[in-house]
C-alpha cells in the first residue's frame, strides 16, 4: 500500500471525452513527446517507440503512437524503419542521432492512415513525415572524398560603355 499524501474526490476530477476512435486519415502537425528504444517481441531486433501529440489543424491533444524498426531480422522491415527515421530526422532538422532523446521535442507533420484489424478494430498508423512549414531540414552531408566545391559566384557583368561615368 502507498499513501497518496492527499485526498482525491471524484467530483473534483477532470473527465476525459472517452474517445479512442482513430483520427481521420490525413496530415496532422504534432510534437514528438516520447522516444524510447525497445526490444522486439522475438528478442532479435530493436525499434524506436514514438509518441506524437497532435497540435493541429484539428484534434489537438490527441495522441498517436508509432514504431520504427531500426534492427530487425526482416531486412525489408529494417529498411523501412530506417527510411522513416531518416525522414523524421530531415523533417525536424537533425543531421545525426545517437540518442532517442534527441527526437523529443521535434515538431513534425505526420500522415495518418486508418488501419483495420480483425482482432483490435480500427487504429491509426503513421505513414508519412514532412517538415512543418518554416522548419529547416539539415543539408545533406557529403564525405570529403565526394564533396564538391561550391560553384564560384558569377562575376558581375561590366556596365556597358555608355553607362560609365
Amino acid at each position: 500500500m502507498a499513501f497518496l499524501n492527499e485526498e482525491f474526490n471524484v467530483n473534483e476530477m477532470p473527465q476525459g471525452n472517452g474517445s479512442f476512435e482513430p483520427l481521420p486519415a490525413g496530415w496532422y502537425t504534432a510534437n514528438i513527446t516520447q522516444a524510447e528504444l525497445k526490444t522486439t517481441a522475438a528478442g532479435d531486433g530493436q525499434y524506436i517507440k514514438l509518441r506524437y501529440d497532435i497540435t493541429g489543424p484539428t484534434h489537438q491533444g490527441r495522441v498517436v503512437f508509432g514504431n520504427l524498426n531500426i534492427k530487425n531480422a526482416n531486412p525489408k522491415a529494417e529498411e523501412i524503419g530506417r527510411q522513416q527515421l531518416g525522414d523524421i530526422m530531415r523533417a525536424i532538422g537533425l543531421a545525426k542521432v545517437t540518442d532517442t532523446d534527441q527526437l523529443i521535442g521535434g515538431q513534425i507533420a505526420i500522415k495518418l492512415e486508418v488501419k483495420e484489424d480483425a482482432q483490435y478494430g480500427a487504429s491509426n498508423e503513421v505513414k508519412g513525415f514532412k517538415s512543418v512549414s518554416g522548419s529547416v531540414a539539415p543539408a545533406a552531408s557529403a564525405t570529403p572524398a565526394t564533396a564538391s566545391a561550391p560553384a564560384p559566384a558569377k562575376p558581375a557583368k561590366a556596365a556597358p560603355p555608355w553607362a560609365k561615368k
